[in-house]
């Protein structure tokens, strides 16, 4: 799959680490992901400095509106998470498109599999070529 899906207009992707709105990041996914709710300020601006990140923003007022961010090591591994989009500009399509860069960023390393985990939002993913793992009884978990 190569067909990366459009931006709407007024919208722009960047994965610039200046332009990452580190305390709009924290609050979006402590207050409103399921899957961060609470994380401290000081845990997001770790995971933030130890991944690639990206940005939609919105080009007039440079205003961030969603993010997502890779775990990676640009050669053989990446972990695709933390992907949100402000609930204000929800419905145009600006998550498909965000994640849509950051697998065509990843494609030039070679990285054999991008994974995720969402307990929500499969239809997204799946436009994009994202499947269910072939054998999950090979994946293991350590929780702390």
């Amino acid at each position: 799959m190569t067909d990366v899906p459009s931006l709407a207009e007024g919208y722009e992707i960047s994965s610039d680490p200046a332009r990452i709105d580190a305390e709009r990041v924290h609050r979006w996914l402590s207050t409103d992901a399921y899957w961060a709710l609470e994380r401290p300020r000081e845990k997001q601006y770790r995971a933030i400095d130890g991944s690639l990140n990206f940005g939609v923003y919105e080009v007039l007022s440079g205003d961030q509106v969603a993010y997502a961010r890779v775990v990676t090591d640009r050669a053989t591994f990446a972990w695709l998470c933390d992907v949100y989009v402000d609930p204000s500009v929800r419905g145009k399509g600006l998550g498909t498109a965000l994640v849509g860069a950051v697998r065509e960023e990843l494609r030039p390393y070679g990285i054999r599999r991008i994974l995720l985990a969402t307990h929500d939002a499969h239809g997204v993913y799946e436009k994009l070529g994202f499947a269910p793992l072939e054998r999950p009884e090979q994946w293991m978990a350590l929780h702390f």
